[in-house]
């Protein structure tokens, strides 16, 4: 069985016992996300129209780290205009635990 869910504005395929890497999320010590497209369980599937109202998924929250820097590297033509900066986004990372359909 798996889901498909949204946080922080993007789409991720979940399912039951899987570990994943999200937006990071405030302190918690478990999450569940309401925002559930589509649930299957390999025979059935059911789609949201945007959203599924009675499913929800549940997670446990593992912990927050950084993810790989990014370098931003902007420059203009002809002029001596050169900017360059890092960004490492924060990541929380959550196991799934259930997903419910009811």
């Amino acid at each position: 069985m798996y889901a498909i869910i949204e946080t922080g504005g993007k789409q991720y395929r979940v399912s039951e016992g899987e570990t994943i890497q999200i937006e990071k999320i405030s302190n918690k010590k478990s999450v569940t996300f309401n925002n559930v497209l589509m649930v299957s369980d390999g025979e059935n599937s059911a789609y949201g129209d945007p959203y599924i109202k009675a499913a929800k998924v549940s997670a446990d929250v593992l912990g927050t780290e950084k993810d790989k820097k990014v370098l931003v590297f902007k420059k203009k033509m002809r002029k001596v205009h050169r900017k360059l900066r890092g960004h490492r986004q924060l990541l929380t990372s959550v196991k799934i635990k259930q997903i419910q359909t009811q």
